[in-house]
């Protein structure tokens, strides 16, 4: 495998795709403290909520989708029962593990944010796809 020789243009086009993703990622923290969140809590709700193929999650599952210690994980998931976000639930198939749900007003808190970044992803989508092209083109 050659390696590519790396040109100012790749450098510019790197250091303009990196300025876009922290833009978005600034939009959405802040979208999520606007809701009353911190960003990994919104994090959190969006994993469990997009989750492939099921409306739960292990704790486990969740702190591999944040990349987070499992501990820290359990904390988090503390923080989001107590604002009555998430209920752990009994598994039907294994009554060992606990399922980790939205709760109501969790669905609400999530669409509502996921409606802005959606909106926000609309308007900021363009240009995200010209840079990846760009990068990728190169």
């Amino acid at each position: 495998m050659s390696q590519t020789r790396i040109t100012k243009s790749h450098y510019e086009s790197l250091a303009a795709l990196r300025h876009a993703l922290r833009r978005f990622l600034n939009f959405s923290q802040d979208a999520a403290r606007q809701s009353g969140l911190t960003p990994q809590q919104h994090q959190a709700l969006l994993a469990i909520k997009g989750f492939p193929g099921r409306d739960f999650v292990s704790i486990t599952e969740l702190a591999e989708r944040l990349q987070l210690r499992h501990h820290s994980t359990v904390g988090l998931v503390d923080r989001l029962t107590r604002a009555r976000l998430l209920r752990r639930t009994p598994s039907v198939s294994d009554r060992r593990r606990v399922e980790l749900r939205l709760t109501a007003q969790g669905e609400k808190v999530i669409e509502k944010l996921s409606a802005t970044h959606l909106n926000e992803l609309r308007q900021f989508g363009p240009e995200l796809y010209r840079l990846i092209g760009s990068i990728i083109e190169a």
